[in-house]
This record gives C-alpha cells, sequence and structure tokens, in this order.
C-alpha cells in the first residue's frame, strides 16, 4: 500500500512540473508580437474619495463602470477584429479599489467580468497582460490613489495590496502562458512626480524621499512576485511583468535622475537568472518642437535619434538586469491646444514614419510594444471597426513586413447604430462620447435619438464638441432647436420617474463639425439606457453601382442565413447591425 501512494505522490509531481509554464520572458515577448491596449474600459472610474482609511472610499461602482470614460461594454468580436489586423497580444488595464471593500475583498461580479473579458482575449489566439492599474497613478481634485511609491505606503497597504493579488492570482492559476500578470501601473510617490521620484519636490530632488520611494516600489514589486509564486499552479513559473517607477524609460539628459527609475528598480528576490520577469516602461515622444514662439514639427531625423537613445538607455539599464522590456504603453503626446486634435489629425504623415520606425526598431532590439488604446475607439469597438485603419495597418506592417495583409475594417454607412446601451447617470463633466467617426459614417439627416428616465426634479442634458470648447445647436423631435442645453422635464412637462425617447437633428454646418469634433452628451439627474444613431436614408457607403442587389439575409462572406443572430448582416442589399 505504501509503495503504491508514493508511486502515486511521484506521478503527481510529475504531472505538476509538465504543467508549469516553461516559455521564458523573453520567448513570451518574442510569441506576443505587437500589441494594443484596451484602454478607459476596465480601468475607467470616478470615486471621488480622499481617505482611503474609511469604507465609503472602496467598491462604490458596479461592473457599469467599464462604460463610464465613453467606451461600450467590450464584446468578443473586438479581439477577433484585432487578431486578424495582426496584433498578438492585448493589455487589460484593470482598476480594482472601486470594486473591492476596505478589507480589499473584490466584488464577486467584477471579478466575473474581469474573468469574461480575460478569456475574450485569450479565446482569440492572443497574450493577454492584466495588471492593477489606476489603483495608483496621479492624485486629482477628487480623488487620491491608495498605492504610492513610498516606505509608508507600503507598510500600510502591504495586506492589502497581497490580499488583491492573491485573488487574481488564484483566479487565474490554472491558465496557461498566454496570460501574463502586470503589478502596478505608473506608480508615483507622494509628490505626484513624474520622470523620477522627488521632482515634484521644491527643487526638483530630495534625496531622502527619493530613496523611500524607490524602496517602497521594490516592496509592492516583490510583494506582487511572493504573493503569485506562492499560489502554485501555472503561477510558480508565469511570466510576470514589474514596471519602473512611473513606468519612465530614462531616456533624456535634461537631469541627472532620469535614469534613476531603470537603476533603482531591483530584479525580485528570487527571480534572477529564472527567466521569468518582464520589465515594463511607457513612451509617448513629442512630434512638436518650439521654435521661438512658434510650435513647429520636429524632424523624423531628431525623432529617429530619440528612439534610438531610448532603446540604448534600456538595454544598458534594464535588460542587463536579466529580463526582456515591453512599452506597455506608447503613443505620441502632442494635442494642439484650443483644437482638441492630435497628431494623427494634424501631423499624420509625420505619425506613421515615427510608428513605423519605433517598432521595427524595437522588434529588433527584443522589446514588445503596445500602442495605448487608439486605432479602435468608442462606439465603433461595438461594431468592431478601426477609426485609425491607416495607423492600424503601418504599426502591424510594420512588425510582420510590408507584404503581411491583414484586415482594418472601417464603418460603412449604416441605417442605425447603437452608440450606447446600459444604466448610466448623468453627472456634470461625466458623459458619454459619440465619436466624429460616427458621424462621418452617416448622412447630415442622421438623427441621435436617446432613451432616458427623468431622474431628479433638476434635469438637463447638453451636449458639447468632442473637444469640449463649445456646444452645438440642436433640434428636439423636429420642433424646437436649442444651442448646447435641454430641460427634458420643462420640455415635456413631466416629472420625476418619467421616461422619454427624445430625437436630436443638425443643421449640415453643425453636421460638419460633428464629423470633425465627435459629440459629448452629459447632463444631470437624467438616466440613459440607449443613445442610437438612425438615418433611414443610408445604405451601404462603398456599395457599386453595377452590383445586383441581394433579397434575404447574408453574413459578411456572402453566404445566405436565415437568421440574423447577432452582429453585422447584409439585409436587402444594406449592412445592419444585429442586436
Amino acid at each position: 500500500m505504501k509503495r503504491v501512494i508514493i508511486l502515486s505522490l511521484i506521478a503527481a509531481s510529475a504531472l505538476s512540473i509538465n504543467a508549469q509554464i516553461t516559455e521564458t520572458a523573453t520567448e513570451a515577448v518574442k510569441n506576443m508580437g505587437v500589441g494594443w491596449n484596451l484602454g478607459n474600459t476596465l480601468d475607467a472610474h470616478k470615486n471621488s474619495g480622499k481617505d482611503f482609511s474609511i469604507a465609503s472610499y472602496w467598491g462604490q461602482q458596479g461592473v457599469d463602470s467599464e462604460t463610464y470614460w465613453g467606451q461600450p461594454v467590450t464584446k468578443p468580436e473586438l479581439f477577433a477584429m484585432m487578431k486578424k489586423a495582426g496584433f498578438g497580444a492585448i493589455r487589460v488595464p484593470v482598476t480594482w479599489y472601486n470594486h473591492m471593500d476596505k478589507n480589499g475583498k473584490v466584488d464577486a461580479a467584477w471579478m466575473k467580468r474581469v474573468h469574461q473579458v480575460v478569456d475574450y482575449v485569450l479565446d482569440n489566439d492572443l497574450y493577454c497582460i492584466i495588471n492593477v492599474h489606476h489603483d495608483t497613478g496621479a492624485d486629482g481634485d477628487n480623488h487620491i490613489s491608495w498605492i504610492k511609491a513610498g516606505e509608508d505606503s507600503y507598510n500600510l497597504n502591504k495586506d492589502r495590496f497581497e490580499g488583491l493579488w492573491k485573488q487574481i492570482a488564484e483566479e487565474f492559476k490554472d491558465y496557461g502562458k498566454e496570460l501574463i500578470f502586470e503589478s502596478y501601473n505608473e506608480m508615483l510617490d507622494k509628490y505626484n512626480s513624474w520622470c523620477f521620484a522627488t521632482f515634484a519636490a521644491s527643487g526638483q530632488y530630495n534625496a531622502t524621499d527619493a530613496a523611500s520611494a524607490y524602496k517602497g516600489l521594490n516592496g509592492y514589486a516583490q510583494s506582487f512576485v511572493n504573493v503569485v509564486r506562492a499560489s502554485g499552479g501555472n503561477n510558480a513559473t508565469r511570466n510576470l511583468v514589474i514596471n519602473t517607477y512611473a513606468a519612465a524609460n530614462g531616456y533624456g539628459t535634461w537631469n541627472s535622475h532620469l535614469k534613476d527609475p531603470l537603476t533603482k528598480l531591483q530584479m525580485p528576490d528570487g527571480e534572477a537568472g529564472k527567466g521569468h520577469i518582464i520589465f515594463e516602461v511607457h513612451t509617448y515622444p513629442a512630434l512638436t518642437k518650439t521654435s521661438g514662439t512658434t510650435e513647429v514639427s520636429r524632424s523624423l531625423y531628431e525623432i529617429k535619434s530619440e528612439v534610438d537613445g531610448m532603446i540604448k538607455v534600456l538595454k544598458d539599464n534594464l535588460v542587463s538586469k536579466g529580463g526582456p522590456v515591453i512599452f506597455g504603453e506608447w503613443g505620441t503626446s502632442n494635442v494642439d491646444k484650443g483644437t482638441g486634435k492630435t497628431d494623427y489629425d494634424v501631423r499624420r504623415e509625420l505619425m506613421l514614419q515615427f510608428a513605423e520606425y519605433f517598432v521595427k526598431q524595437t522588434k529588433a532590439a527584443g522589446m514588445g510594444t503596445f500602442f495605448w488604446m487608439g486605432m479602435s475607439d468608442g462606439p465603433l469597438r461595438s461594431i468592431p471597426a478601426f477609426i485609425q485603419p491607416d495607423l492600424a495597418e503601418c504599426v502591424t506592417k510594420a512588425y510582420h513586413g510590408s507584404d503581411f495583409a491583414g484586415e482594418y475594417p472601417v464603418v460603412d454607412t449604416a441605417e442605425e447604430y447603437i452608440c450606447f446601451e446600459g444604466d448610466k447617470v448623468l453627472n456634470w463633466g461625466d458623459g458619454i462620447t459619440i465619436p466624429a467617426a460616427m458621424f462621418a459614417g452617416f448622412s447630415s439627416s442622421a438623427q441621435v435619438v436617446l432613451e432616458y428616465k427623468q431622474e431628479e426634479s433638476y434635469n438637463a442634458l447638453q451636449l458639447f464638441y468632442g473637444d469640449w470648447a463649445s456646444k452645438p445647436s440642436f433640434t428636439v423631435d423636429g420642433k424646437t432647436q436649442y444651442s448646447g442645453d435641454f430641460n427634458p422635464g420643462t420640455y415635456y412637462k413631466t416629472s420625476i420617474g418619467t421616461n422619454h425617447k427624445t430625437s436630436l437633428t443638425f443643421n449640415a454646418t453643425t453636421y460638419d463639425q460633428l464629423k470633425k469634433k465627435g459629440l459629448v452628451i452629459h447632463g444631470k439627474g437624467v438616466r440613459i439606457y440607449k443613445i442610437t444613431m438612425t438615418d433611414k436614408s443610408s445604405g451601404i457607403s462603398n456599395a457599386k453601382a453595377e452590383q445586383t442587389k441581394k433579397t434575404g439575409i447574408y453574413n459578411l462572406a456572402g453566404q445566405r442565413v436565415e437568421k440574423a443572430a447577432g452582429g453585422l448582416y447584409i439585409i436587402n442589399g444594406k449592412k445592419v447591425l444585429v442586436r
């Protein structure tokens, strides 16, 4: 009997060893290919707490927080599109404090939703990175992050932080090598310093506080690794990501402390030589510079030199520690003042040239890249379609080669599209965005139809252009014109609890601006259930005149189907989104 037991234990042990992840961090970065961030989604939050020692700071939001920053509820089709476009990995930022109690216990419904989105990614044969995101970061007027780079913060929050990662690690411990954990996002010190610790302090540096900041950050990194490894299963050898202070990349010569976030970051104890740690930094280079009083574009030579210099700094100061590097976020930093326009809008050729060079050079250096959340944005993620298809094509071809044949679907003119569907009480400054590309996909006769409840005695809807610089004029139900502001209770002469369905239309001049800027719908005392764009006069924008009109229901491969179960279909010759 004892022999049987011993043999059984040996067999079980062998199975456990065989089940462990053998892919190294360096191999994982190579196999991930080029990546993209599902930004402003599971990381969205809007709590206003400043004191995390009290219960009200924690757990104030439900799973609908996914839509708080203008993104739709995530669907698996988005990741199928990304896979076909040539992306190999998705970083899924996740904020947790608004879904956990003071003791660190995560709400079951939120963990289930995170798990579901992870499955969406992995089921499409993509690598997935999940992290602890806006639990760190810069403080605002109404909110203070609970995780800070500093010894005091680490000592105060160690148990809570470790408890959070115990729950995440347990939830996913049997998942394979394609799932990677990232410890924390952009962790800042008590001064909210970027670039390096205590940069925002008096004199732009405080040696004592800086040393404490780096020690605290390394403490969080060590706790993260300890907890994940101790949870067993595939977590014993899972590839893990730790960020530098502020996710700073160390490039530049304007201050002697710029490389500190790299040099002060430690390889966690017990991990040296095992090959399962990835280092992460972020970068958002400027494509412009000031010449006198004028802002001008930088030369491509200057931009390339910055990329080359950054890669060298990372090789010398991070890769040399024994792990590969990923740019967990990257893009460009310019938004032109007064217009809200980005580099993609106003200096697109230069941006594409930068993106191509950046991806090619980082690949050659063995470094991974995850573009920050553009390319597909807002309601287009539900179709799904690209809002910046040429950028997506540029990035994936830079990685795979110019002959790579990716798919980059865009919005065709449609009869109807659901921009938002859920349950959201509007508050000032916290609205729902319809991106410019949606208006470009419809004719100027399109309507924006709102379905909502009059939630409070004071109720108001307010419209802004997407740049928040001014308000558009609009007509309600084809009758009365307003300029930016609309009060449903006054207009309909109704009381609290009344449901409404309101149709907004725009004149041609306003609509032209919406095609350039997009629209933000916000307000107070109104609970939004659904926002739809509809234009019954539209068909498919790229339909060829010589094509024979098809009757019945067809999928996008041209195959006739009996029933439209959900998705995009050709119905009686027109492209229709069926939900």
